[in-house]
């Protein structure tokens, strides 16, 4: 990958779908020095934790037969209000002038649900969207992967 250029007050957002973090480059676009500006969490419990009962059961309106409903996959929909949550925070931010330009990086699944949520606003100052999952690493080693900062 090419180095990544973020210049100051630049944020860079790392999330997957239970964690985000939302830097602010407070260096420039040749020494990049990432500062936390905001972290948010959930709690995203398994499926089977969550879940109280077996999948439900439909009748066809002919003959006797019948299916199985598939059951709810409450860690994907639980994944799926958060990324939405984020990207409410990103699209206010954006509106609001807290930010010029974005980079977002995430896990690619969660990358697919925020495209999908991103305000047209939110969608004009990205300055690059990439597909990995770095939301567990520490900074220093976030900024040395994306920016090429020693």
């Amino acid at each position: 990958m090419d180095k990544l250029r973020v210049g100051t007050g630049e944020w860079v957002v790392v999330c997957d779908g239970a964690k985000a973090l939302v830097f602010e480059n407070a260096g420039d676009a040749k020494f990049p020095n990432l500062k936390t500006r905001e972290v948010y969490e959930q709690e995203n419990p398994k499926t089977s934790e969550a879940g109280t009962d077996a999948p439900g059961r439909s009748v066809n309106s002919t003959g006797s037969a019948r299916s199985t409903m598939e059951q709810t996959d409450w860690h994907d929909e639980a994944e799926k209000a958060f990324l939405g949550q984020l990207a409410s925070r990103l699209n206010a931010a954006v509106e609001a002038g807290e930010s010029k330009a974005i980079v977002v990086v995430a896990a690619p699944r969660a990358l697919g649900v925020l495209r999908q949520s991103f305000s047209a606003g939110v969608k004009d100052v990205i300055k690059a969207e990439i597909g990995k999952d770095y939301v567990k690493m520490p900074v220093h080693q976030i900024e040395k992967l994306l920016l090429g900062a020693p």
